[in-house]
């Protein structure tokens, strides 16, 4: 079906995906942005464990969108998971703002905010993926802007939850998010027939009943085992290694069974999608450690204001709004003019950039005021390397799935690709823990300065080294997801 065209030439349901992960997105970085804070301050969780329950949340978050993508090629439909998932989330959310301090109503909010995140999350991606016909240029434009929608609303959330949190309390804070997912729903069921072409198979089948009966009751149940694992953190470890091992073999047993391009194609997806994982070990320093760093160690007055620290996360989602539309442009043109950076190469640059962002923190140290303070600007360079790396990784991750894995498999290695985010979390959160203040002690900011300073440059210098291996191994995985159809391509014109 022909979609008519606007200026920024995409086909209208890519609005109606973009509005609705917006605001769910909103919802979940507004729940991320007090999380660990919330730990520390009001359940007084020393700040190690805070950011290993982080990271354990963080993974089931992830861990179930593999689970959710399938749900929504072969069971219930693209469209209904995402709904279905949007209620399970805003339930999560109103679970986690009447908690208080009873830790048990905390875990079991936190895992039905997981298994929401879980069943949501893959689908609307995939449903914009099938909004474009194969080899359309418009493709890395589109998952680009996409991904600004997604920095839309996190930015107004870790900009605005923060202070909600502050002046009117945690569980105002966490009300705000399911305030979010009311937003989402509301937009999608206004103009959902701009999408009633577009979806999975079940999609254009009646609703079977006692398969969503089931469903429901396995989610019910999953809600509680995610609270019991949270509770049990080295559950949650076993059961990532289980899913994660049992994905990988379905994945490798796909590329087995494939041949040609389309073998090559896929291997290049996993070896990328092996690299993310170290990607997000670094990225996910951000609402742990990197945010700890701005409490304790940057300048908090801002041309005259005070900021609250917390709200320092927003800078991350800023600049990606501010860099999506000029990266989206470049995309395009260089689609025209054949002389696009391949994707194994835009990744090795994102890692490069993830490097400089830590580098920085170090540089800023021997710049610190005597109180050990570190003016703000150096946070907000950190942050901008931080965010055009993200762009070139985890921006592309969801175009790089659609370009390189065949249709019939785009719900579950959307999921898998989530994964690697959940492999890293749990990596991440035990690796923030070195930068984490002893329980009962308050050091000065001079006595925390310099060990955010090392390990800010052990984190760069790691991530130097594994982007110039990227750097080395790009023109070889370019070559192995483009030599046959380049053949192809000769033949026709000999």
């Amino acid at each position: 079906m022909s979609q008519s065209l606007n200026v920024l030439k995409q086909p209208r349901p890519f609005y109606l995906i973009f509005f609705l992960e917006l605001w769910e997105r909103f919802g979940y970085y507004g729940l991320q942005a007090i999380l660990a804070v919330y730990l520390v301050r009001e359940l007084d969780i020393p700040e190690s464990e805070s950011f290993i329950i982080f990271g354990a949340f963080n993974a089931l978050v992830y861990g179930l969108v593999a689970i959710g993508g399938f749900l929504g090629d072969k069971v219930l439909g693209t469209k209904r998971t995402i709904v279905f998932g949007a209620l399970v989330l805003m339930a999560g959310y109103v679970i986690m703002a009447v908690a208080g301090k009873d830790i048990h109503m905390v875990y079991l909010a936190l895992g039905t905010v997981a298994v929401g995140n879980g069943l949501f999350k893959a689908n609307p991606s995939s449903l914009l993926a099938k909004c474009y016909e194969e080899g359309d240029s418009r493709l890395d434009g589109a998952f680009t802007m996409y991904y600004m929608a997604i920095n839309i609303g996190s930015f107004i959330s870790l900009l605005g939850v923060p202070y909600v949190a502050d002046h009117f309390g945690w569980g105002v804070g966490f009300m705000v998010s399911a305030i979010g997912l009311l937003v989402a729903l509301a937009n999608y069921f206004m103009i959902r027939h701009w999408v009633a072409d577009y979806g999975s198979e079940p999609d254009f089948k009646p609703l079977n009943y006692k398969k969503f009966a089931m469903v429901f009751v396995a989610v019910i149940a999953a809600c509680f085992a995610c609270a019991f694992v949270l509770n049990h953190l080295i559950i949650a470890n076993i059961l990532l290694t289980v899913v994660g091992t049992g994905v990988i073999l379905i994945f490798l047993k796909e590329i087995m069974a494939s041949a040609g391009v389309e073998r090559g194609k896929m291997i290049v997806a996993l070896v990328l999608m092996l690299e993310a994982i170290v990607f997000w070990v670094m990225y996910y320093q951000m609402p742990t450690s990197l945010n700890f760093f701005t409490i304790h160690n940057v300048e908090h007055v801002v041309f005259g204001f005070e900021i609250n620290p917390v709200s320092f996360q927003s800078l991350n989602p800023f600049w990606i709004m501010v860099a999506s539309p000029v990266l989206a442009y470049l995309y395009n043109r260089s689609g025209v003019t054949g002389k696009a950076m391949s994707m194994p190469a835009k990744f090795a640059l994102g890692m490069a950039l993830t490097s400089v962002s830590f580098l920085l923190i170090p540089l800023a140290a021997q710049f610190a005021s005597a109180k050990g303070l570190v003016d703000p600007g150096w946070i907000v360079g950190t942050y901008l390397a931080q965010s055009l790396g993200e762009l070139l990784i985890s921006g592309l991750g969801l175009a790089m799935v659609a370009q390189l894995v065949p249709k019939r498999m785009h719900g579950f290695i959307m999921g898998a690709w989530f994964l690697t985010s959940s492999a890293a979390s749990v990596v991440a959160g035990y690796v923030a823990g070195f930068t984490a203040v002893d329980p009962g002690q308050a050091p000065t900011a001079l006595e925390t300065l310099p060990v955010y300073s090392h390990f800010f440059e052990t984190m760069g210098l790691i991530s130097a080294a594994v982007a110039l291996v990227m750097f080395m191994t790009a023109p070889k995985l370019n070559k192995l997801m483009t030599s046959e159809e380049e053949g192809r391509a000769e033949l026709a014109t000999a």
